[in-house]
């Protein structure tokens, strides 16, 4: 296993963070996978299944129910001495913050690091919130590496400065350093397994009378984390002679750095690593030093306002150049083309923009051929009114937003679908059918839900039970046998959650069976009141991985009519047109779900022998 290994590895930003906290000595890992950050939490769950095989693992990892709890979680180990590491999406961090802006008061003991992974250009998110607010919203040291080797070095690092301040330090990623390759230099483990004490009598239960004297220590704290950027490795300059000046991080400083040597520039480069708080005293050194200054950061102009400050503030009269200049958005993540682009500008150098090359080839997702969703949907489809209104939820089934489905009307965060389908459902005499994922369910439809039945909501609530966390990799949630130690979990029942909280309408159904599942459906639509409907099967990828064997199936040429339901209603990728019009069925992308032939008018699909 790459991250058990010693010497040079080529390893993913994520996998080299994973690195960095197993050389760190972690003791305990927390998360709700989320992409681009899942691949931290799924190394660190493969290596403490491996290490178990041999043994107790020396670190417990958890995929806990959301973020708010993985951090709580963690932020209590660290209070009785332990290592801790949370990761998290960017907009993860939204749901942890109640706890987040809180814990940044009374600190940590053990250091504890917080991996926040921003998605520029939203990749697979539904926005590009820049988290480095977050960091100065809480009061917390923030680093951003570049490359897999800064980020494994940053990890281990950003649990020294933890220990040292007695505050939790955000390590802040992007898509494109999560999922970037490099060589990573992997020095040798030393972890043992430990157990922490918590010790009584600390300024830990935020009363406003604590909270109060806690402030102005975090206060203090920050202070003391300024001067520690101020000599932190991660903020250092390049000279390459000239007057001008570039600051940048993260990913646009590689373009930068590239841009140097390819344009040949004269200037100076300041990287900053350690971006919050940002070293003051260095950059003032390095304004007084320049004639011109351009900054490269995706995002918000949050580094451009700090520096105007420090300039304005100390009377230096350097021209500082950001959001605006060249091609310099405060929208979507930087090219190559664009940062080579603007430094030729900044330059006052020939160079032709090529524009954003990802416009050339469009690649729309779609639902695997026999997933269990599209069928959930063509039900649904088939026995609803034409202004249902569909509230959708976060994961694979978003994609019910496309056609021919439709069946994404509002979407705001993990758990809305519940949320809104109540406001929608008293706002408007339309039928409300709100779609969530059995881990969104768990995640945040529960509370959404509880509400829905006390305030007597009428509406629809399909539960998609396919028994894994699909969309991030198939990691376990609260409904499935075992934990991400691979240990005996105890599964929580759907059914029984939703009968509990006092649902009274409540149907299980098998979406290949379409016609049972219509019948549900419309048995759902017509209670007067709110109802549920699981729709439980197996993610056809967890199926698949199980099942050696499977039915192929065939368009019987004789019998087909061309009516193209399959196609056009039904839109399962496995069909296609052949050249002379007629309808296939693409034998390496079936899966032989079964589905099809239930929804062909002329019992054309069938089992080929």
């Amino acid at each position: 296993m790459e991250l058990l290994g010693e010497g040079k590895k080529v390893l993913l930003g994520n996998e080299a963070i994973a690195r960095g906290a197993l050389e760190a000595d972690v003791d305990v890992a927390t998360t709700y996978p989320g992409t681009p950050s899942s691949e931290i939490a799924d190394s660190l769950s493969a290596v403490a299944r491996k290490m178990g095989e041999k043994g107790e693992a020396p670190f417990y990892f958890q995929y806990s129910v959301n973020e708010k709890v993985a951090l709580e979680f963690a932020a209590a180990a660290s209070h009785a001495g332990l290592r801790a590491l949370t990761c998290m999406k960017h907009v993860g961090v939204n749901v942890a913050s109640d706890a987040l802006m809180t814990y940044a008061y009374i600190g940590c003991r053990g250091g504890h690091v917080i991996v926040t992974a921003d998605d520029p250009s939203c990749h697979s998110s539904q926005n590009e919130q820049d988290n480095r607010y977050y960091a100065r919203f809480a009061s917390l040291p923030m680093l951003e590496p570049s490359s897999p080797q800064e980020a494994k070095e940053m990890t281990i690092e950003a649990f020294e400065i933890s220990e040292k301040l007695e505050l939790p330090v955000l390590l802040r990623t992007t898509t494109r350093i999560s999922h970037a390759r490099g060589v990573v230099e992997l020095k040798p483990l030393k972890m043992t397994s430990k157990k922490g004490k918590f010790e009584k009598g600390g300024l830990t239960v935020t009363v406003p009378e604590v909270a109060r004297k806690l402030h102005p220590m975090l206060l203090e704290k920050m202070e003391r984390a300024r001067e520690l950027s101020n000599g932190s490795r991660f903020n250092f300059i390049e000279d390459f002679g000239g007057e001008d000046g570039i600051i940048a991080s993260g990913a646009a400083y590689n373009y930068a750095r590239e841009a140097v040597d390819d344009m040949g520039l004269k200037c100076r480069i300041f990287k900053i690593g350690m971006s919050y708080p940002l070293p003051e005293k260095k950059i003032i050194d390095f304004l007084k030093e320049c004639r011109r200054v351009i900054i490269l950061e995706e995002l918000e102009p949050i580094m451009e306002r700090e520096i105007r400050e420090i300039a304005q503030r100390n009377d230096i009269g350097v021209e500082i150049y950001g959001k605006g200049f060249g091609k310099l958005e405060r929208y979507y993540e930087y090219t190559p083309d664009i940062v080579y682009a603007t430094l030729a500008e900044f330059f006052n150098l020939e160079w032709k923009y090529e524009g954003d090359v990802r416009e050339a080839a469009p690649r729309p997702p779609v639902l695997c051929p026999g997933c269990p969703h599209r069928a959930t949907y063509y039900a649904v489809k088939k026995v609803a009114p034409k202004d249902t209104i569909y509230p959708t939820d976060i994961g694979c089934y978003t994609l019910g937003l496309l056609p021919p489905y439709k069946t994404a009307d509002f979407l705001l965060c993990m758990g809305s679908s519940i949320g809104s389908g109540c406001g929608f459902a008293y706002s408007t005499e339309q039928k409300v059918v709100a779609f969530i994922g059995d881990s969104t369910f768990y995640h945040a439809g529960l509370p959404a839900l509880v509400n829905a039945v006390h305030h007597n909501h009428n509406f629809v609530v399909v539960i998609l039970d396919n028994f894994t966390t699909a969309m991030t990799g198939h990691q376990p949630h609260p409904g499935t046998l075992l934990d991400g130690m691979g240990y005996e979990a105890v599964p929580m029942d759907i059914e029984k959650v939703v009968r509990g909280i006092g649902v009274k309408h409540v149907e299980v159904v098998d979406p290949r069976n379409l016609q049972e599942t219509m019948e549900a459906m419309r048995r759902a639509m017509d209670f007067e009141g709110l109802s549920v409907v699981i729709s439980r099967a197996p993610c056809i990828l967890l199926k698949s991985k199980t099942k050696k064997e499977r039915e192929i199936y065939q368009i019987n040429q004789e019998k087909c009519r061309k009516c193209d339901v399959c196609i056009t209603r039904f839109a399962c990728p496995a069909f296609y047109h052949d050249e002379g019009g007629n309808v296939r069925i693409n034998e390496a992308l079936c899966t032989g779900c079964g589905v099809c032939p239930q929804i062909c008018p002329f019992d054309a699909i069938e089992v080929k022998k």
